[in-house]
C-alpha cells in the first residue's frame, strides 16, 4: 500500500480517508515506512514525531478538515508547534535541542484541516542558501539525480515530496525559497502574496515582508486547497492581503479568459542564463499562445536596476544579525563565530555594521523598487514568465565556502535567485511549475508571477497548464514506488 498511496496527491489520499477506503493510520504508516525507506537515499529528515503521528492518527479527536489523516511534514524554519524541536537549520540549536514554546497560527490551521505531522525536514542555517548542505544535517539529496542538490532553502520538503514520501510539505521563501526547489525537484511552488498567511504570534513579519509560508505539492488543486487552509487575518497581522471572492480551489479548472503574459526568457541585468532554462521559458510561452494567451516579450524595467541588489542584501544581512541574537537569548549566551556556519556569520558582521539610518534607507528603496516593478502589471499586462533559476540544478558543493571567501555561496546563489527575488521585495505572488526536463534528466522550472493578491489567476493559469502538458506521470528515480 506504501507504493500505492506515494503517487496520489493530497486531495486524493483524503478522499480515501473520506470514502472509508483507508484509514488515516494506514496512510500514516505507510509514509512512515517511505520515509525510513529512502531517508537514507536522500538524508530529508531532522525529527521525526512518529510516535505522535499515530496517536493522533488513531484518535477520535483527529479534526475532520479538508486533510484528514493526510501524512505531512514541516519545514525545520517557521510553522512552530509547541514544544517540539526548532533547529532552523542551526547545529548550536540542535545541540541545545531547542524546543518552541508556543504553536504558530500557521501551524496550527494545518493541523485543524486534518493534516498529521510527521516530522521535520533538512534546511540550510537561517534559510540562507538555496541549496540544503547545512553543518547541522550534511547534504540532502535531489531524488532526479543524487549528485546534485534538490535547491533549498526549502530542499528537504521538495525531495521528499518528489520522492514520494508524502504528498506536500510545508516551505517558506524570502528570496525564493519555495520556488527554488520546486524547480530542481519537479513540483508546484507557489510564494503567496505578502500578508496572506500570518507569522503570529510570535512574529509579525519576517526579513521586513520578504519571506511569506507556503508549500510544495505536486498538483495545482493540493496547492490551491492548503492555501484556503491558512490564508487569512489572525490577531495582530500587521498587515492582510485582500481576502479573496471565493476559495482557491474554486479556480482549479476555472477559465482565466485570454491573458497578455509577458515574456522575460534571459536573467535581468544582463546576467548569466543557462539555455536549458530560456527553453524553458520560451516553450512554456509557445504553450500559452495554443491555450489562446497573447505573450509578448517585454518585462519590468525596473528589474535591470542593480541597486537592488543592495537594497535586498541590507534587509538580509541585518536580519541574520538579529537572528543571531535571538539564538543567543535561546541557549543563553550570545552566539560565537565558531558556533554558526562562516556565510551566516559573514552576514551577521554585516548587518552590525548597517546603522538605523541605513536600513531605513533601503527599505524605503525597496518600497520605491517594489512600485516601479509593480506598476508594469498596470500598463495592461496580466502575468509575468521566466525560467524560475537562471541555471538548472547545481551538483552537491556548489555553494561550499572556502577560506578565502566565506561568503563564497552568495555570489554563487545570485543565478538561482534572480527571477525569484524581485518578487519577495514587491510580495507578489509568483508560482513555479515542472513544465521542462532537460537532457540531464533534471527539472526546470517555469516561474509565473501576478499582480498582488492575484494567487486566483495563478491558480487558474498554473492548472491550465498542468492540463495542456500534465506532469504528475513524471517521476524522479529515487521514488518510493520504485
Amino acid at each position: 500500500m506504501a507504493d500505492e498511496l506515494s503517487v496520489l496527491d493530497g486531495i486524493a489520499q483524503a478522499g480515501l480517508v473520506r470514502r472509508g477506503e483507508v484509514k488515516p493510520l494506514e496512510l500514516v504508516e505507510a509514509a512512515i515506512e517511505r520515509l525510513e525507506r529512502l531517508d537514507p537515499k536522500l538524508n530529508v529528515l531532522v525529527t521525526r514525531q512518529y510516535d505522535r503521528a499515530r496517536g493522533e492518527a488513531a484518535g477520535a479527536e483527529l479534526p475532520d478538515g479538508s486533510f484528514r489523516g493526510v501524512p505531512f511534514l514541516l519545514k525545520d524554519l517557521g510553522a512552530n508547534l509547541a514544544g517540539d524541536p526548532a533547529y532552523s537549520g542551526m547545529a548550536v540549536l540542535q545541540r541545545a535541542d531547542w524546543r518552541e514554546p508556543e504553536e504558530a497560527y500557521f501551524a496550527g490551521k494545518l493541523r485543524r484541516a486534518g493534516l498529521v505531522v510527521l516530522g521535520r525536514t533538512t534546511t540550510p542555517e537561517l534559510g540562507l542558501l538555496p541549496a540544503t548542505e547545512s553543518v547541522a544535517t550534511g547534504a540532502t539529496h535531489n531524488p532526479w539525480k543524487l549528485s546534485h542538490s534538490p535547491g533549498g532553502s526549502s530542499g528537504g520538503s521538495a525531495a521528499a515530496v518528489a520522492a514520494g514520501l508524502v504528498a506536500a510539505a510545508h516551505a517558506s521563501d524570502g528570496g525564493g525559497s519555495i520556488r527554488i526547489p520546486a524547480s530542481h525537484c519537479g513540483l508546484v511552488g507557489l510564494k503567496p502574496s505578502r500578508g496572506r498567511n500570518s507569522f503570529g504570534p510570535g512574529l509579525g513579519e519576517r526579513w521586513a515582508g520578504f519571506s511569506a509560508e507556503g508549500f510544495v505539492t505536486r498538483s495545482v488543486r493540493d496547492t490551491a486547497a492548503l492555501l484556503d487552509v491558512v490564508a487569512g487575518p489572525m490577531p495582530g497581522d500587521p498587515y492582510t492581503a485582500p481576502h479573496p471572492a471565493r476559495p482557491f480551489a474554486a479556480e482549479v479548472g476555472a477559465d482565466p479568459g485570454r491573458l497578455r503574459i509577458g515574456l522575460q526568457p534571459h536573467a535581468p541585468r544582463g546576467g548569466e542564463t543557462h539555455p536549458d532554462c530560456v527553453a524553458a521559458a520560451t516553450a512554456a510561452g509557445r504553450l500559452l499562445e495554443s491555450l489562446g494567451h497573447r505573450v509578448e516579450a517585454s518585462h519590468p524595467e525596473a528589474l535591470d536596476d542593480p541597486a537592488a541588489v543592495g537594497g535586498f542584501l541590507t534587509v538580509i544581512s541585518c536580519s541574520t544579525a538579529d537572528a543571531l541574537a535571538v539564538c543567543g537569548e535561546k541557549i543563553g549566551r550570545p552566539v560565537e563565530e565558531r558556533d554558526v556556519e562562516p556565510l551566516t556569520w559573514k552576514l551577521a558582521e554585516l548587518g552590525r555594521g548597517i546603522s538605523g539610518p541605513a536600513y531605513a534607507a533601503a527599505v524605503r528603496f525597496n518600497h520605491a523598487h517594489a512600485r516601479r516593478i509593480a506598476s508594469w502589471w498596470e500598463s495592461g499586462f496580466d502575468l509575468l514568465l521566466s525560467p524560475t533559476c537562471a541555471l538548472p540544478p547545481p551538483p552537491l558543493g556548489h555553494f561550499d565556502p572556502t577560506p578565502e571567501n566565506p561568503a563564497r555561496g552568495l555570489a554563487q546563489a545570485i543565478p538561482y535567485s534572480v527571477f525569484t527575488s524581485p518578487f519577495n521585495v514587491t510580495g507578489q505572488p509568483a508560482v513555479s511549475l515542472p513544465l521542462h526536463w532537460n537532457r540531464d534528466g533534471l527539472p526546470v522550472g517555469v516561474q509565473v508571477a501576478a499582480a498582488y493578491g492575484r494567487e486566483d489567476l495563478l491558480i487558474r493559469v498554473a492548472a491550465q497548464l498542468e492540463q495542456a502538458q500534465p506532469w504528475s506521470a513524471r517521476i524522479p528515480p529515487v521514488h518510493a514506488s520504485r
